[in-house]
């Protein structure tokens, strides 16, 4: 199968995507503190609208945390 010769490929991809995938969570994370990590309220008083940069790698980590997802299904269904 087509798939199956591509196992080690997806895998390599899956550590890019998991790299990619953690810096941009790292570089969206204000820094609330432990008080806001489970709920809290933040300094701020409510909740803030995304703009400019900060919206734009939003879009981008959900877009690469799909293909992880999708990287993942693949891999799997490859490596047997």
């Amino acid at each position: 199968m087509f798939i199956q010769q591509f196992g080690l490929y997806f895998g390599m991809i899956e550590i890019v995507l998991a790299t990619v995938m953690t810096v941009l969570v790292l570089m969206q994370t204000k820094g609330g503190g432990l008080g806001s990590f489970m709920g809290g309220s933040d300094s701020s008083g409510g909740f803030r609208t995304r703009r400019g940069v900060e919206a734009t790698m939003h879009k981008v980590t959900i877009g690469v945390s799909f293909l992880f997802f999708l990287n993942t299904i693949l891999a799997f269904l490859a490596m047997g």
